[in-house]
């Protein structure tokens, strides 16, 4: 599903190169949960948005569903975030002028897999019935994460990109949205990617890494 092969990234300071990731290597299979963590700064959002084709390795390889994410044009990069990937973020993203069915919808009707059908089981298994017409300033930040949730499984995404999903969510929002997140990826069987810092959350998934001064290893909870 996806394979990311000797990743080396460095940016450019003013105190000079500050190298991120140093021969990074992984691999997630179709269904698989992974848990990235580290300590702020240690390349973890750099290595999701290297994942999504957001920003491209300076060595390596990134392939995500057989194809070399790196090689492609911006273009085609974009087409394969909108067809393969669903991403979720600490800042929910909604678009504050669509309703919830409408944000719900969004990425569907972009990627061209909108399902009637399936946007009403999301509604229900998200706990958002009744709520359709609100806009997202309507809702509690739970909601909003999970209607963020929603918006990134609608098109059934091969991979889910989550970076500090609970991190804005008080803790019995943050396990609830936690553990609705696991069910309908092990319902939709994509492989899910997770960056975090708490343990809590990495807990549940499959297996969980850590990166260390641009190193990743193995992490037992």
């Amino acid at each position: 599903m996806l394979e990311l092969r000797q990743v080396h990234k460095t940016y450019a300071t003013p105190q000079g190169p500050l190298r991120v990731l140093e021969d990074v290597s992984l691999r997630l299979a179709a269904g698989e949960s992974l848990a990235l963590m580290g300590e702020s700064g240690s390349g973890k959002s750099t290595l999701l948005h290297l994942a999504a084709g957001l920003d491209l390795p300076d060595q390596g390889t990134i392939t995500l569903e057989g194809q070399n994410v790196a090689s492609l044009p911006e273009p085609a990069r974009a087409k394969l975030r909108r067809e393969q990937l669903g991403l979720v973020f600490q800042q929910f993203h909604l678009v504050p002028s669509l309703t919830v069915i409408d944000n719900l919808r969004l990425q569907a009707r972009l990627a061209k897999r909108d399902d009637a059908d399936w946007a009403s089981y999301l509604i229900e298994r998200l706990g958002l019935t009744g709520l359709e017409k609100r806009y997202p300033e309507q809702l509690s930040g739970g909601q909003q994460q999970r209607l963020a949730i929603g918006r990134a499984l609608a098109p059934r995404p091969a991979l889910l990109l989550a970076d500090e999903p609970t991190g804005n969510l008080d803790e019995t929002s943050a396990g609830e949205v936690l553990d609705l997140l696991l069910s309908l990826v092990h319902e939709t069987q994509c492989a899910l990617l997770v960056v975090t810092h708490s343990r809590q959350v990495a807990a549940p998934l499959d297996r969980c890494l850590s990166l260390r001064l641009g190193h990743l290893l193995d992490t037992v909870l």
